[in-house]
């Protein structure tokens, strides 16, 4: 199976917004990848509500809107509103995981648990069941451009032991440093879904590279 390919708009022209959504709109991307930051819970503030609900009128694929902040549960329901399909909030954020899953999936999007590069899979034995998708960080969260943590393969693959074991549904989504080269070695370990942010935009032809990435 192909992967999907979430194109990250925090890696597009701010400039061109509009176009570069037409081009991913165009390509064989499946979602649109929308980094949301506070500031607080990573140094660096991104998209707010207006900005997301001016990507929604143009975007004609699924959001996924993955959410770098503190106290995600305040916004769930807005977020949904705006036009988010899958919203994915940080296992470090939540003193109440299972009730943000749940308030996710009450909304109405799906549900999406993210861990950080140092925290081990395995603490999410008991809620991998009730969740649509883990997102694997595989830079340190807050900026695009990094240096790929090459633990993440390994990490991957425990968490797709862990999702097998279980019986749970989950996909598995990487975020963070990935390139036409460690792509595939990705989609080896486990992973279903691949942001790619700079890999995409800062590319001669992004059209070619999302292509070139869903038959890494």
């Amino acid at each position: 199976m192909l992967p999907f390919i979430a194109p990250s708009l925090l890696s597009a022209d701010f400039l061109h917004l509009e176009r570069d959504i037409e081009m991913v709109n165009r390509s064989e991307a499946d979602w649109f990848h929308i980094d949301v930051m506070d500031g607080i819970f990573v140094p660096n503030i991104s998209f707010g509500f207006p900005v997301l609900e001016k990507i929604a009128q143009c975007a004609r694929k699924p959001l996924d809107v993955h959410l770098m902040i503190v106290d995600p549960d305040r916004y769930i329901d807005r977020f949904r509103k705006t036009g988010a399909e899958w919203i994915t909030v940080h296992y470090e954020a939540c003193n109440h995981l299972h009730r943000s899953i749940g308030a996710i999936k009450n909304s109405g999007a799906r549900a999406g648990v993210v861990l950080n590069p140092h925290t081990p899979v395995q603490l999410l034995e008991d809620i991998i069941r009730d969740v649509d998708l883990v997102l694997l960080m595989s830079v340190n969260p807050g900026f695009g451009g990094q240096k790929f943590i090459v633990n993440t393969y390994e990490k991957s693959s425990r968490l797709k032991e862990l999702i097998l074991r279980t019986n749970s549904s989950a996909m598995i989504e990487v975020d963070g440093g990935v390139t036409l080269e460690n792509a595939p070695k990705l989609v080896a370990a486990g992973v279903d879904v691949l942001v790619a942010g700079n890999t995409v935009f800062g590319s001669a032809d992004p059209t070619a590279t999302i292509s070139k990435l869903k038959r890494c």
